[in-house]
């Protein structure tokens, strides 16, 4: 590659690369910058919301806040530990995939990956929507397609704006949300309980604290799929533990801290929702302050709605190219985000208006999906590859890593079917589960039999071939970005 194409690259507003590998002389961006980009990445509505399921059945604020404190801490684990191949591989998190399920293979969490990242931004954009509606008619008609293609547009302009807009509204959601969290608390901590409040009968459940602990943790496992896609343009030679500390620290804490408000917020306030209740809190310190924290919470969600279809469209990108080979160019990122855009206001449009249940419900399915994903991915990762791999390969459909790779299907396959008597969600629950009253285990069942399948099935694992494709596969990645 010349000087002057390279130089084009790096004055480029619009992001170049998509699923392809980003050469070291483009790595740029600080660790530290990792922190407030998954704060404001978690710090949002839907976050919120989840923090509604303790209380909504019958669960103390304070062990609700427990079982998130938890489950948050517990989920934040897993996903903090995928920001680490980012540097060291340089592609984005989905198509890593392949080296443990083949180019074809990887179809099944392509696919459950895929429906995140939607099925978020439709969440999103209803919330978001109702927020406006505080100050303009809330149609569905003028704000769900504006809203999205809004957040089209910043994700279009790609990696570096999705950055900079998380980075700084950090600043102002800790802010406006600190203010908000000390009213709350001394605002029910002096009033009477409302008739009909949840704290009016609650007390401990076990169940319910296992369900809110593993909707905590299912939700924050569900960002290990955005995880790389934020990191690979770090330069390759970054700490590791700093990186892992920094996406930790700013995940965790936002989802404990929001999640936690939402607990008090549905423990004292009838039938909770998120929207209303926090313009009836934040109008308490004066009129007006209510109206300012949705909508400070509303920018939130369409940067969200951003960093979502960023995802979606790559993943979705990944999941063709095993199919049949995409150049990874601008106009295929535009042409995935709109075709992403375009399909999450259909759902939007179409999705029943009792969106909390189904929320729950989605939550859930991700933790189920996701799950075996991640404990293939990550056993992978640290235990049988230690971080090597001949990158070239992967970003070859029928490369050294084959279209079919057995050890990731099968370990995933496995531990999916092993999951299903433990699961305990809205339409349907497993004869284990229903032996324990209806408390979800499930994603303890998935993390061990997948990870341990896969660490067992790669001992048979020929790493000769693999290492000189790696060799030559580094020779061969930076030999094109000259």
């Amino acid at each position: 590659m010349s000087d002057t194409t390279l130089d084009s690259k790096r004055e480029s507003v619009i992001e170049q690369h998509s699923i392809d590998y980003i050469p070291h002389s483009e790595r740029h961006g600080k660790v530290w910058h990792q922190g407030p980009f998954w704060f404001t990445g978690n710090f949002v509505l839907p976050t919120l919301v989840t923090g509604f399921i303790g209380p909504s059945m019958g669960l103390s604020v304070w062990f609700s806040v427990l079982s998130i404190l938890l489950g948050a801490c517990f989920g934040t684990f897993f996903m903090a530990f995928h920001a680490n191949q980012g540097p060291r591989m340089g592609l984005p998190q989905m198509i890593q995939s392949r080296a443990q399920f083949g180019s074809r293979g990887a179809i099944v969490p392509f696919a459950a990956t895929v429906f995140v990242y939607v099925g978020f931004m439709v969440f999103d954009t209803i919330l978001a929507t109702q927020g406006i509606g505080l100050i303009a008619p809330a149609s569905k008609i003028l704000w769900y397609p504006l809203l999205i293609a809004v957040s089209i547009i910043i994700a279009v302009v790609g990696h570096d704006l999705l950055h900079f807009v998380q980075r700084w509204l950090t600043y102002l959601l800790i802010v406006v949300f600190t203010i908000i969290t000390i009213v709350a608390i001394v605002h029910f901590s002096s009033v009477p309980v409302v008739q009909g409040a949840a704290v009016a009968t609650s007390g401990w459940n076990t169940v319910a604290f296992l369900v809110q602990f593993s909707i905590a943790a299912g939700y924050n496992i569900s960002y290990a799929v955005y995880v790389s896609d934020y990191t690979r343009y770090l330069p390759a030679d970054v700490s590791a533990p700093k990186l892992i500390t920094s996406v930790y620290a700013g995940a965790a804490l936002s989802a404990v801290w929001l999640m936690s408000l939402g607990a008090l917020l549905a423990s004292y306030i009838p039938n909770a929702d998120p929207i209303l209740a926090l313009h009836q809190i934040g109008d308490l310190l004066f009129p007006g302050f209510g109206t300012i924290t949705v909508l400070v919470s509303v920018l939130a969600l369409i940067s969200i709605m951003g960093v979502n279809a960023y995802g979606a469209m790559l993943t979705g990108s990944s999941a063709i190219d095993g199919f049949t080979a995409v150049r990874p160019t601008v106009r295929l990122r535009v042409i995935g985000l709109i075709v992403v855009g375009v399909t999450s206001v259909v759902i939007a449009l179409v999705i029943p208006n009792n969106y909390v249940s189904s929320f729950n419900s989605f939550v859930l399915l991700m933790l189920y999906f996701l799950v075996p994903w991640t404990a293939v991915n990550l056993v992978d990762f640290y235990f049988v590859r230690r971080g090597k791999y001949a990158i070239a390969e992967i970003l070859k459909p029928n490369g050294l890593y084959r279209r079919w790779a057995w050890r990731g299907m099968v370990a995933y396959s496995v531990g999916f079917l092993v999951m299903i008597p433990f699961f305990s969600v809205s339409f349907f629950v497993g004869p284990i589960a229903q032996m324990l009253g209806g408390a979800d285990f499930s994603f303890a069942i998935g993390l061990v039999v997948s990870g341990g399948l896969y660490l067992l099935f790669s001992r048979s694992f020929d790493r000769k071939e693999e290492e000189k494709a790696r060799v030559k596969s580094d020779a061969e990645l930076e030999g094109a970005a000259q």
